[in-house]
This record gives C-alpha cells, sequence and structure tokens, in this order.
C-alpha cells in the first residue's frame, strides 16, 4: 500500500542506485575531496540538490514532456559534451599542482568550488535529465497522489541516498589521503581527468549519431 513512508524509502533506494553508478559527479568527488578534505562531498550534492529541485519543481507543473524533445536532447548533449572536456582537460593538465595543494594543505580553496561543481556536472548530464523525464516522472506522478507532501518525502529520500553515498566517498578517499604518495595522488587525477573527457565525447558522440 502507497504511503508517505514507502515513497520516501523508494526513492532513497532507487536514488541510491543511481548516485552509486560510476559517473561525472563520482569522479569530481573524488578529486574535490583530495583538494579540499571530507567537506567535498556534501557540498557537492548541495550543489546537485538545487537544479534537481528547479527540475522537480517543472516536472510537477507538467512540462516534463518538453525535455524530452530532441532539439532539446541534442542541445543538453552538446553543451554537456563540451563542459566535460573542458573539465577534463583542466583537471589533466593542473593534476601535479593541484596534488601539490592537496598534500601540503597550501592556499585556501573557495567552498563554492565543490557547490558549482555540482550543479554545473548536473544540467550538463542528458542522463541526469533523462532520469529525471522518466523514472522521476513514474515517481512524481504517485507522490503527487499525497499533494505536496508527498513530493517533499520523494526529494528528501532522493537528495539524502545522494548525500549518504557521496558523503561516505569523500570521507573514504579523505581517510586515504596520508597513505598515498604524491604520484598516486597524480594518478589519481589523471584517471579522474581522462574519465571525463570519455563521458564527454560519448556524449557529443550521440549528437553526430
Amino acid at each position: 500500500m502507497l504511503s508517505l513512508l514507502t515513497i520516501f524509502v523508494s526513492a532513497f533506494v532507487v536514488g541510491l542506485s543511481g548516485a552509486m553508478a560510476p559517473g561525472p559527479v563520482l569522479t569530481v568527488t573524488i578529486s574535490e575531496t583530495l583538494k579540499r578534505g571530507v567537506k567535498a562531498g556534501p557540498l557537492i550534492v548541495l550543489g546537485h540538490a538545487i537544479p534537481e529541485i528547479l527540475l522537480l519543481a517543472l516536472i510537477g507543473l507538467g512540462l516534463g514532456p518538453f525535455f524530452e524533445h530532441p532539439v532539446v536532447t541534442t542541445v543538453v548533449l552538446s553543451a554537456g559534451g563540451l563542459v566535460l572536456l573542458w573539465m577534463g582537460v583542466q583537471m589533466i593538465i593542473s593534476n601535479k599542482r593541484t596534488t601539490e595543494e592537496a598534500l601540503t594543505a597550501t592556499g585556501t580553496p573557495s567552498p563554492y568550488g565543490p557547490v558549482l561543481a555540482g550543479m554545473v556536472l548536473s544540467v550538463s548530464n542528458p542522463y541526469w535529465i533523462i532520469w529525471w523525464v522518466t523514472i522521476g516522472m513514474g515517481f512524481v506522478t504517485q507522490s503527487l497522489q499525497f499533494g505536496l507532501m508527498g513530493l517533499v518525502c520523494f526529494y528528501c529520500g532522493h537528495i539524502l541516498s545522494d548525500l549518504a553515498w557521496f558523503s561516505f566517498v569523500s570521507f573514504s578517499v579523505s581517510a586515504g589521503r596520508r597513505l598515498c604518495p604524491p604520484r598516486v595522488y597524480r594518478i589519481i587525477f589523471i584517471l579522474c581527468g581522462t574519465m571525463l573527457l570519455v563521458l564527454g565525447i560519448t556524449f557529443l558522440s550521440k549528437v553526430i549519431m
């Protein structure tokens, strides 16, 4: 029987399965944690939560089909691919300086960096929008049976799954910082940057094909 509790739990479980899948948010969470410590995960989720609640509101207002239009999909894929390529290149070419700063705790990185990264990675990922207008829309339809409270329970369950997973990732990476030599950190940054390049090329190839 559908209830507010089942909506919350279902949103948490489904959201957790999506959060645990490898992707640009996971990649940047790892790299940002190496630079900023354990706070990076929650800050990225905060940035991720802002466009999510806006998109949830638009879907709730009945604008879901707009995001399924081929022109919109093409624009999102193109923009997302270019943004991921830029982020990947920046991560690779700056890996030595960034690693030295992370290991020596020099500099004072802006706390808004991860928040902005979370926002950009969300809106530039076409699969994020596809998830929301398919699986997410199904949840929204069910949640609306309970009105605004149903949407609140769904959103809280969904975003708490992101917060739980990426906080765990940041904690795990941060706890291991003292165990790895600088060379390992540089390799991690290069691998993360390469992953973003691969994802960017994948998005752009779908536009061409």
